[in-house]
């Protein structure tokens, strides 16, 4: 993985820490929209490192085998991720 790697472990150590808390919400039977407001951080969260590794695949593996005259493969590849990601 070419993304940043200290980066991308921090962030799912604190996305990480959020469902803990989360989970512990729904224990004590909190307050339904401040479960809610916590999900949808914990998302933002996972949103970011999904975005930071496609990012540095595009800029890694993406790009070098264009260079190599083989990008079609990760260009498809890509987009079944860009699919996923907007349905």
């Amino acid at each position: 993985m070419q993304a940043d790697r200290k980066r991308i472990e921090r962030l799912l150590k604190t996305a990480k820490g959020q469902l803990d808390g989360i989970l512990r919400m729904v224990e004590e039977d909190r307050y339904c929209m401040d479960i809610s407001a916590q999900v949808m951080s914990t998302d933002a969260i996972l949103r970011k490192v999904n975005n930071e590794i496609i990012r540095a695949h595009m800029k890694g593996c993406v790009k070098e085998a264009i260079l190599e005259g083989k990008g079609d493969e990760k260009i498809d590849e890509l987009m079944l991720v860009v699919d996923k990601l907007t349905k």
